[in-house]
């Protein structure tokens, strides 16, 4: 009976800790909204910088909630100039400034302003829709 107490406690403490660090990524993903976009180079930057409308979504090739959604995102790109597909295993530098700690993120930048991050995989329907707002 008392190992079942220890198992318990290791399971619970373990399912503790990964709603803290849950909490902890979004709260710090949230200190970006409202804030000024960080200067950036290449084509995101210079498109930031005239105050367009800009969607960042934030990937990694190894992640399993990433893979339903990067090919979404990869075809709003092709149509839309103002999505913009990281990749962090290349570009983990943009995804710092932007305080990414998890992937999939979305990022929604409206002159020059953050204005909306969403963590953990999302539909097409919301995708597309954070790019109409």
């Amino acid at each position: 009976m008392g190992f079942l107490y220890v198992v318990l406690g290791i399971v619970g403490g373990f399912f503790a800790l990964m709603i803290g660090m849950r909490l902890l990524i979004q709260l710090k993903s949230a200190k970006m909204k409202g804030k000024t976009a960080p200067s950036l180079a290449g084509k995101p930057g210079k498109w930031i910088q005239k105050g367009k409308n800009a969607l960042f979504y934030f990937y990694s090739p190894s992640c399993g909630a990433c893979a339903a959604m990067t090919p979404v995102v990869k075809n709003l790109a092709k149509s839309n100039d103002g999505v913009f597909p990281i990749d962090i295993s290349r570009d983990m530098d943009t995804a710092r400034k932007f305080n990414v700690m998890a992937t999939p993120t979305l990022v929604v930048v409206k002159n020059k302003i953050v204005e909306d991050i969403t963590i953990g995989p999302q539909p097409p329907a919301t995708i597309e829709g954070m790019l109409a707002s």
